[in-house]
């Protein structure tokens, strides 16, 4: 389960840059969508376009979503398209990556996720800048409250992941892309009044390190690791248990069609 030997093969290190490329996409497009540009100053010509604060929280979430369902699709075969360290401990904990390839999709997410978040940065006008893309608690959110709404999401989010990846299920049909994707866009607007819904830990991490604010950053790495942990145990043991047999990653082979489906 170590599985140091990996380290001397070309496809460990693709797997692990697909991941760095996929998350720093991930967390460009993610943070670019959260510009709040009705803040712009009064003077601005885009003022007139500025979306309301529901069309903003519509506007995140499908821009989240749709960002994960279309690295998942480019990257799924390349790297099982983690894209985040919370799903990545989740197959590790149930012995389908191994731990070696776990730390290090897990260092490539941090660094693809500070890489994507400090290219938002810079494109940005420099009225947006401050805090971009940094996820916080909201209004009379508390800490612990926080913690229970990213658990919460990041279950659902892992869930969904392991059900639609199983394969040992025959019934699957449609894209498992989208329908990752549509885990992230539900999570996202329920979750973003309370915490700016991450289930990402690199997602937040990302921005933080740009805007140095960690402010209940605790919040975004306990929440989706427990959550992550929950839902992964939870299918594998109790709901649909394994075989026991270590999966070479997520990305499912189809017989019927000779095709691969994430």
């Amino acid at each position: 389960m170590s599985g140091v030997d990996q380290l001397k093969t070309k496809e460990f290190w693709r797997a692990v840059g697909g991941e760095f490329v996929a998350m720093l996409l991930f967390v460009l497009l993610g943070v670019g969508s959260t510009i709040d540009w009705e803040s712009a100053p009064s003077d601005s010509k885009s003022i007139a376009s500025c979306p309301t604060q529901s069309d903003r929280t519509n506007l995140i979430s499908l821009c989240f979503a749709l960002s994960s369902a279309t690295m998942v699709q480019c990257f799924g075969h390349i790297s099982g398209g983690h894209i985040n360290p919370a799903v990545t401990l989740a197959m590790v904990v149930t012995r389908k990556v191994t731990i070696i390839k776990g730390v290090f999709y897990l260092l490539a997410q941090l660094v693809g996720a500070v890489a994507g978040a400090g290219i938002a940065h810079l494109a940005a006008p420099p009225d947006f800048r401050e805090n971009l893309g940094v996820t916080g608690l909201g209004k009379n959110v508390s800490g612990e409250l926080g913690l229970l709404v990213e658990l919460l999401l990041t279950f659902q989010l892992v869930f969904t992941i392991f059900t639609s990846c199983d394969p040992k299920r025959t019934d699957l049909g449609g894209s498992t892309a989208l329908a990752i994707g549509a885990s992230v866009w539900i999570g996202h607007s329920f979750g973003i009044p309370f915490t700016g819904a991450s289930m990402n830990p690199a997602r937040s991490f990302g921005p933080s390190v740009i805007a140095t604010n960690f402010k209940d950053h605790w919040v975004y790495w306990v929440g989706p690791f427990l959550g992550a942990i929950m839902a992964a145990l939870l299918y594998e043991h109790i709901f649909c248990p394994s075989s026991g047999e270590p999966s070479p990653g997520r990305v499912i082979r189809r017989e019927a069609n000779g095709g691969l489906h994430r």
